[in-house]
Formats: structure tokens, C-alpha cells, sequence
């Protein structure tokens, strides 16, 4: 499954695994526009989709990775350190359900703005 995720000064595609219980509710919500925030090189925002934590969520991913903070009901999508992280890690702010990842070059997020508004939306294939 693929999604598109927009803001002001640009986009990104990623692809996620259908097989999770998360990427399927997600799925149920889109499209959706949410307000972007970031957190030292990550980007998270809202998406009103409500689930539980799944058994193999992560709390340090590799850059790039499309995760759901279940703490905040949102995407996460980190690209580099965070404010907890140790060296160059991506480490999010609790264990998160791991979706997918950005198609391509996830240092794009880094033109992602707090408060930009973001869009999220299937790709039909």
C-alpha cells in the first residue's frame, strides 16, 4: 500500500505493510489533513486514528521509517536524531507500531515546518 504525504514545500510517497492492524485503520481514515510538528529531525502529526500498540513496536528505527506513536495518535516519520537520541540513532519518544517507509530520500521531512499543514493520502494503485 502506498500513501503520499504533502506539505508546502513538498512531498513523499511511502510504503506500508497492509498486514497490520495500524496500516488498516489508517487506511480507513485517509485522505487526511493534519498540522505537521517536529521533534529535532523527526516530523509527527495527528491523524484521529485511535489503536492500541502492537508486540513488535520500536522505539529506535532507522531513518526513513513510516511508524504510529500510539502515545499521541500519530505519524511519526523520523530522518535523523531526536532529543533522546544516543549518537546518530533515530530513536521516537516511546515504542511505535512500525508501518513502512518513505520511498526515497526521507531527508526531504526536513523541509517540514511546525504548524505547516500536512496531508496524507492513498495512492491508488
Amino acid at each position: 500500500m502506498q500513501i503520499r504525504i504533502s506539505w508546502p514545500a513538498g512531498n513523499i510517497t511511502a510504503t506500508l505493510d497492509a498486514g497490520t492492524p495500524t496500516t488498516q485503520a489508517l487506511a480507513k481514515a485517509l485522505p487526511l489533513a493534519s498540522t505537521a510538528r517536529t521533534w529535532g529531525e523527526e516530523v509527527y502529526f495527528d491523524t484521529g486514528v485511535a489503536v492500541s500498540r502492537e508486540t513488535d513496536a520500536r522505539q529506535v528505527v532507522e531513518p526513513g521509517t513510516v511508524a504510529f506513536w500510539t502515545d499521541g495518535d500519530a505519524l511519526a516519520l523520523p530522518y535523523g536524531p531526536t532529543p533522546i537520541s544516543r549518537g546518530d540513532e533515530c530513536r521516537l519518544a516511546s515504542p511505535c507500531n512500525i508501518l513502512g517507509s518513505v520511498d526515497g530520500d526521507a531527508g526531504l521531512l526536513a523541509t517540514v515546518r511546525s504548524g505547516d499543514p500536512i496531508r496524507v493520502e492513498l495512492i491508488e494503485e
